[in-house]
């Protein structure tokens, strides 16, 4: 993939410089009724091209960095609820009093009340 894509800048780089050797003409730009800006056209449309460029490689940049951030988050997140929670200490009677007031009952299942004949 990477020779794909010095290949296309390679000769996007040789079109622009073809383009610019016969084509180094002067030409003026009439930005407002009084102002104008003379120059040559390859810089004309270098200029040209990195404005229509810039703003969408910089939008690009930033949905990337942000799909980055997110899906690092969500594997944190995932590798947080994968990993079982350490063991807790076992608590003894002094810790909790509340535990030491209710006894346990001896059978914790509760019988099934008794049907009428």
């Amino acid at each position: 993939m990477q020779i794909v894509r010095t290949i296309v800048w390679a000769l996007l780089l040789f079109s622009l410089l073809a383009f610019s050797f016969f084509n180094w003409k002067p030409v003026e730009v009439q930005i407002w009724s009084n102002l104008v800006l003379e120059t040559k056209l390859p810089a004309l449309v270098i200029v040209a091209f990195l404005l229509g460029l810039v703003p969408m490689w910089l939008l690009h940049r930033a949905s990337k960095w942000r799909a980055a951030r997110r899906i690092s988050a969500l594997e944190a997140a995932t590798n947080r609820l994968a990993t079982p929670a350490p063991a807790s200490a076992p608590t003894t009677a002094t810790d909790n009093p509340a535990e030491e007031s209710a006894p346990e009952p001896d059978n914790p299942v509760e019988p099934e009340p008794s049907k009428p004949a």
